[in-house]
């Protein structure tokens, strides 16, 4: 069964969240705090996707976030989060988090953001093996990786789908709408501005100079474009 972590401390939200997980077909493990959610995961290496509060007893869900990525650049990871401050949302995504949810939240909205990241983190089907040169980069679509100059670039499953849409369509300008709908789908509750955040990260990773990018250039007003 596909298998979810949900870190929550607050005892009905989680029971609320893992009721409606397993009626979606998900097995919901269940954590308290960070240290527990860390140690569920050693547990359940095949955990595909992660809900982290951000309100915790012992650490912030921001901390078991980069302590997640530091090992694990595959796993989809959802903060889950009471604030509506535009810092928390850009916090999480910054430290490695794949999407937000914020509370209170319907379970039609929490189950379709899973269903989409599951899909981006392998949980579907593998494409047949195919690889797109376009040097210094290879990007390698059946393993999902990207290699920059022979050197492997840790990608999380939204910035490997972000990578694959630009190499694709190389020298094309993309709005954020059209990037948003074909990443996070079209039935994506969220905001254009996750489109912006993961595009910031992304330049620190590939970019030479991230504060002068000429792989992701900006098209002002409209969206993004590979500058090949």
């Amino acid at each position: 069964m596909k298998k979810v972590l949900v870190l929550e401390d607050e005892s009905n939200i989680r029971s609320f969240v893992v009721i409606n997980l397993k009626r979606a077909g998900y097995e919901a493990i269940e954590a308290e705090t960070g240290e527990e959610a860390l140690a569920q995961l050693r547990r359940n290496p095949d955990i595909k996707v992660a809900l982290l509060d951000i309100m915790l007893p012992d650490m912030d869900g921001f901390e078991v976030c980069r302590r997640i990525r530091a090992s694990d650049s595959q796993i989809g990871i959802i903060m889950l989060t009471a604030r509506t401050q535009e810092m928390d949302k850009i916090t999480g995504l910054m430290t490695g988090a794949d999407d937000y949810v914020t509370k209170p939240f319907s379970p039609a909205e929490l189950t379709a953001r899973i269903d989409a990241l599951y899909r981006r983190t392998g949980g579907g089907e593998k494409e047949s093996s195919a690889e797109i040169s376009q040097p210094p980069f290879l990007l390698n679509t059946r393993n999902q990786t990207l290699e920059k100059n022979g050197q492997r670039v840790k990608l999380t499953p939204v910035e490997y789908s972000i990578i694959k849409l630009f190499m694709e369509k190389p020298g094309q300008a993309l709005s954020r709408e059209e990037i948003l709908d074909t990443v996070w789908g079209r039935d994506y509750f969220g905001e254009l501005k996750i489109v912006d955040v993961n595009i910031r990260r992304l330049r620190i990773k590939i970019e030479d100079n991230p504060q002068k990018p000429v792989y992701i250039t900006t098209v002002w007003g409209y969206g993004y474009k590979w500058g090949f």
